[in-house]
């Protein structure tokens, strides 16, 4: 199956015509630093659409721009009710699953990208979360994959934002993606497409290094590189913390 999915796509690509339109982007900043005080950040992301001919007559030109965090296997349970309390009744194992996933569209998605080239290019946040192939369940993965996007958009997490590309006479575009503060650490992948008639004409990638800094960097290096270290200290900071306030409550009492 898959590899008939793969020749198909292959012929079509063969069929279509060769690109006049290419995507020339950049970025408000390509590095968040992670502190003490952060709580969350906005990228710019603007280009313009570099043509060595006149744009085709016929479809619009649209923009679609994703933004994507680091991917790990997540395990998603389902809760039911038994005897009055809430269980966990069935569990499975996603192969991995994107932290962060934002879309922005010059258009409704529907109109921007067609399906074919949505699971070509996995642009759709259900295409980028990779289901574990499990033949010893009787589970739908669907509904578990479907269940993880609602839950991460209920975080802030997954977000879709249909007509929030600027597009100026299908030549310069620009959007902005927000960045929540429960961001994981790592490289988030920036890919700009642009689509005509719901098919990719052009696409650009490029990287937003997201990472931890200063104190914040230190204590996180710290817990996983010497975790003894870091429990004696965390140990030594509470004993501390609970005599310091002990200590100024008896002052506070005396006076």
């Amino acid at each position: 199956m898959r590899r008939t999915l793969s020749l198909l796509l292959f012929f079509i690509a063969l069929a279509l015509p060769a690109r006049a339109e290419k995507v020339v982007a950049g970025l408000s900043q390509n590095r968040v630093s992670i502190t003490a005080t952060f709580v969350g950040s906005e990228i710019l992301i603007f280009g313009a659409v570099k043509r060595d001919k006149p744009p085709p007559e016929g479809d619009p030109l649209q923009v679609i721009v994703v933004v994507e965090g680091p991917a790990s296997p997540v395990t998603v349970r389902r809760k039911a009710k038994r005897f009055g309390i809430w269980v966990n009744t069935d569990a499975m194992e996603l192969a991995a699953a994107p932290s962060f996933y934002a879309v922005a569209t010059s258009a409704p998605l529907s109109q921007t990208v067609s399906i074919l080239d949505d699971l070509r290019h996995l642009i759709s946040v259900e295409r980028s979360i990779r289901i574990s192939d499990n033949p010893f369940t009787n589970e739908d993965p669907r509904d578990f994959s479907a269940a993880l996007i609602r839950i991460r958009e209920n975080n802030g997490l997954y977000t879709l934002m249909e007509n929030t590309v600027n597009l100026r006479e299908e030549t310069l575009f620009d959007t902005r993606i927000a960045l929540p503060a429960n961001l994981t650490e790592g490289d988030y992948r920036t890919r700009i497409f642009l689509t005509r008639g719901g098919y990719v004409a052009s696409q650009y990638e490029t990287v937003i290094n997201v990472q931890k800094v200063g104190l914040e960097r230190w204590i996180f290096n710290l817990a996983h590189e010497q975790p003894l270290i870091y429990g004696l200290l965390s140990l030594v900071i509470a004993i501390a913390a609970g005599w310091g306030a002990s200590a100024a409550f008896r002052l506070i009492l005396r006076t």
